[in-house]
């Protein structure tokens, strides 16, 4: 159900950033009116038009929606680790729900309701592109726009979580006991791909995008700028890889197995029936 939910919202603002993410309708321009009108403001003012603004939320609703179920699924991960008997709480279906559907809504409403006005809508979004706004007029980035608040500051308190868990989960498959059988079998290969793979479904690449924010060195800049790309633009496929199809190709070779396994029982089933049979047939 968590990865469900994950997958889903990433499904959703990819295609939301694809097709919506250029602002159709753009009041770049000003109107040049031919009646002589006193303006009410020496300030410009564009109303609202367009399904920018809707497609901007929807994005920020989708992407804090998908990191939020990245937290429930590190959560799930911990109690398993925690509780492996009991595992969750019998309740967290339910507040995984709520909270994996219902805290991006708040934090998107409590922007908008803050922010946004029909009569200014770039308060709450920018004008070319479909997304939160960031800088003021002058072009300085103003904290209180909601790009700070309403996206930055929440995805840091998740990343934070989720590299915490991480950093629990790698320490807890690498440091067990010497004397368990299954844990000495496991290899350290096993180990990393399973730290990896938390790491991918967890968003942690994600991390990279805020050492774009603070380089201002250009190599370095244009350098963490393509592997923050490649690294988000293929979670979904890292996702596929690592559970999906690593899913598909255990059990096909369990499969395999017991099929050869029944293979070689059958003959060694009816030789010891024949053997048994001669056995009793022929006492010595």
């Amino acid at each position: 159900m968590l990865l469900v939910n994950i997958c889903l919202c990433m499904t959703t603002y990819y295609l939301l950033f694809i097709f919506g993410i250029n602002n159709p309708v753009q009041n770049s321009k000003a109107s040049v009116s031919e009646h002589n009108i006193i303006p009410s403001s020496d300030v410009q003012e564009n109303v609202d038009q367009g399904p920018c603004t809707a497609i901007t939320a929807l994005l920020q609703y989708f992407l804090l929606a998908t990191f939020a179920w990245n937290i429930l699924y590190a959560a799930h991960v911990f109690f398993l680790i925690r509780n492996a008997l009991n595992g969750p709480p019998r309740a967290f279906r339910t507040i995984a729900m709520t909270v994996g559907w219902g805290l991006p809504a708040v934090i998107v409403g409590v922007s908008l309701s803050t922010t946004y006005s029909f009569r200014d809508p770039l308060g709450y979004r920018q004008e070319q592109f479909c997304w939160l706004a960031s800088l003021d007029k002058a072009g300085r980035f103003d904290p209180k726009r909601p790009m700070l608040w309403g996206f930055l500051l929440p995805l840091a308190v998740m990343l934070c979580f989720n590299t915490s868990l991480l950093v629990y989960f790698s320490q807890t498959i690498c440091c067990v006991s010497p004397n368990l059988k299954s844990s000495r079998g496991i290899s350290m290969k096993k180990k990393i791909l399973s730290s990896f793979s938390l790491a991918a479904v967890l968003g942690l690449s994600w991390i990279v995008g805020y050492f774009v924010l603070i380089t201002h060195e250009k190599t370095l800049y244009i350098i963490l700028s393509v592997v923050f790309c490649l690294c988000n633009t293929t979670q979904g496929f890292q996702i596929f890889l690592l559970f999906t199809l690593q899913s598909y190709l255990r059990t096909r070779t369990r499969q395999k197995q017991d099929s050869d396994a029944e293979s070689v029982g059958e003959p060694f089933a009816a030789f010891m029936f024949y053997w048994n049979y001669r056995k009793y047939e022929f006492p010595n």
